[in-house]
Parts: C-alpha cells; sequence; structure tokens
C-alpha cells in the first residue's frame, strides 16, 4: 500500500479534506501536532513515506537527500517558491500541482481591502466605537488607475472582477499577454511606466531571483504620492525597509501587505505603521479556497509531473 503523509495544519484539521483523502489512501498520515516543521522535523515525519501534501513547508536538498523513498510532492496551494525543482527532479521526485486554484479568495480581498482603505473604513469603525462621529471624506475605488504586476491566474480574474468598477486596468508582465490584454481592455506596459500612472498597484507574480525585491527603493520613488501599493503574493517581492521609507516620508499613500519576508511578522517599524493594513497570509484561506486547493492536492497525488517543466513554466513567467 502506498504510504502518504499530510503536513499541512490547515489540511491536517479539516475533517472534509481528511474524509476525502482517507477514502483513497486509509492510512494517511496527518500533522494531528499541527508541527511547524524545520528539515529535521520533516525528515523525521516523512520517513519511509512515498507521497505527501505539502503546505508552506521548505523542501530542500537536505531533505530530499534524507527521503530516498519519497516520490511525489503534491503542493496544497499555489505557491512553490520553497520547492527546489531543481533538487527535486536531480531525486527523482515528481510534482503535483494546480496553478491558480485559488485565485477568487485572493482577488475578493484584494477589492475589499481596496475599497476598505480607499473609503478609510478602518479609522472609521474606530472613531465610532471610541466615541468620535466624524463624517470622513475619502476616495471611491470606481475609475480609479489600477496596475496589476502580473497577469496570470490571479492577475486576470482580478482584470475581470475590476471591470463593474469601471477602472482604468493598467498591467506588466514579462509574458506576452497581449491577446488577453485586448480582449480585456487592459493597458500593457513597463514596470516603471505602471509604477508611475497607477493610482493603485497590486502584486501578483511568483517569488524567483528575479522578483526578489522587484518592488525596492528606487521602484517606489517611482509611484504615486497618494498610490496604495498592494501586495497579496509572496513577502520577498516587496523591499520591505525600502517600503518603510517611503511611508515615513509619505512618497506612497498607504501599504496593504497579506504576505511579509518573515511571517509571523516582527519587523516593529512596519508593523506599528499607521499606513500599513496587514493581513495575516489569508488570501487563499476562504473555505471555499480551502477545499478547491486540498482536492486538487489530492488530485495532484496520482496526476503528477517532473518539476523541470514547471520550473521552465515559472521561470517564462
Amino acid at each position: 500500500m502506498t504510504r502518504v503523509a499530510v503536513t499541512s495544519k490547515s489540511f491536517s484539521r479539516d475533517d472534509f479534506l481528511r474524509a476525502a483523502i482517507l477514502r483513497l489512501y486509509p492510512d494517511t498520515k496527518f500533522n494531528d501536532e499541527q508541527l511547524r516543521f524545520d528539515d529535521a522535523g520533516l525528515i523525521e515525519f516523512l520517513d519511509g513515506i512515498e507521497r505527501v501534501i505539502i503546505g508552506l513547508e521548505s523542501i530542500t536538498e537536505n531533505v530530499l537527500s534524507a527521503l530516498p523513498s519519497l516520490k511525489v510532492i503534491s503542493k496544497y496551494g499555489v505557491g512553490i517558491d520553497a520547492l527546489d525543482l531543481d533538487a527535486m527532479a536531480l531525486h527523482g521526485v515528481n510534482l503535483g500541482w494546480t496553478p491558480g486554484v485559488n485565485k477568487r479568495s485572493v482577488t475578493e480581498l484584494v477589492v475589499a481591502q481596496s475599497i476598505a482603505v480607499l473609503r478609510d473604513l478602518y479609522q472609521s469603525n474606530i472613531d465610532v466605537k471610541t466615541g468620535n462621529w466624524r463624517v470622513r471624506k475619502s476616495h471611491q475605488l470606481s475609475s480609479r488607475v489600477f496596475g496589476i504586476v502580473g497577469l496570470g491566474h490571479v492577475g486576470q480574474d482580478l482584470t475581470n472582477l475590476l471591470a463593474p468598477f469601471g477602472c482604468r486596468i493598467v498591467a506588466h508582465d514579462i509574458v506576452d499577454m497581449s491577446e488577453f490584454a485586448i480582449a480585456n481592455d487592459v493597458t500593457m506596459m513597463p514596470l516603471d511606466e505602471l509604477l508611475q500612472t497607477a493610482d493603485i498597484v497590486s502584486i501578483h507574480t511568483p517569488l524567483d531571483s528575479s522578483t526578489r525585491h522587484l518592488i525596492n527603493q528606487q521602484k517606489i520613488g517611482l509611484m504615486r504620492s497618494d498610490a496604495l501599493l498592494i501586495n497579496y503574493a509572496r513577502g520577498g517581492i516587496v523591499d520591505q525597509k525600502a517600503l518603510v521609507k517611503a511611508l515615513d516620508n509619505g512618497a506612497i499613500g498607504a501599504a496593504i501587505l497579506d504576505v511579509f519576508d518573515e511571517e509571523p511578522p516582527r519587523d516593529p517599524d512596519l508593523l506599528a505603521h499607521p499606513k500599513l493594513f496587514a493581513s495575516g497570509h489569508i488570501g487563499g484561506s476562504s473555505f471555499e479556497a480551502i477545499r478547491a486547493m486540498g482536492l486538487a492536492a489530492i488530485d495532484g497525488l496520482e496526476s503528477h509531473s517532473q518539476p523541470q517543466g514547471v520550473s521552465a513554466t515559472i521561470k517564462a513567467r
């Protein structure tokens, strides 16, 4: 019988997903102790396991070399920046991965947070609860220039959600997205031009060597002084130290972050900043998305492929 394990904490405590995988693999090993794994802990947990569903765990050369029985890694979620794809290929470990499966969960929250910050809902909530009755003037999302950096699954879905608001949508991608852009009234432009143009800049790229600190001090300096910067992709894409400086000196209006360099974040200057609006990596964590990601991960235990092709796809985008 194939030995299967689940390292993801949220998958392991979801009754629906547990029942779904146990119907196919009755002896599945779950992370019932809700452990946060380092390399040593992961190696111990996966000893003798042939197929695994992982969440945010890092899969390194060190881990793979210690687990000769492991043949398939299926990703619960869409981000694969924590996987050493080259090492997986070297060790003959296949990858089960369904990109875009949680896109609507992410894009709904991007739109919701954009409106909340533009309309000053967070401060208005505090005002009313503390007895400060004040009618605050604010901005609508409608007709704003909305910049999307990364026009993949999430970026395209965000374009669809924004359509009723009448936003002018501008986008940047290293892949030729002209066909989608023409069909959806999106203006493609270089990154620098997008940053100079947009009222709202939302990041939706993978994290790799080419996108780490893609949004750095120089790039932030191009943005409008009242612009919103949104990151629901990966923390390392935005240079947090540069972001704090920009918020301090009024170079941009506000930042909306769901992801951070270190999670949970510990930068006191960032966390205490009144122009930061933060959430705890919940973009893809709606109940509906959790179920969709879990079922896709279960399917990935059987429907998988060599990671070289995946790596090439990521680098192309």
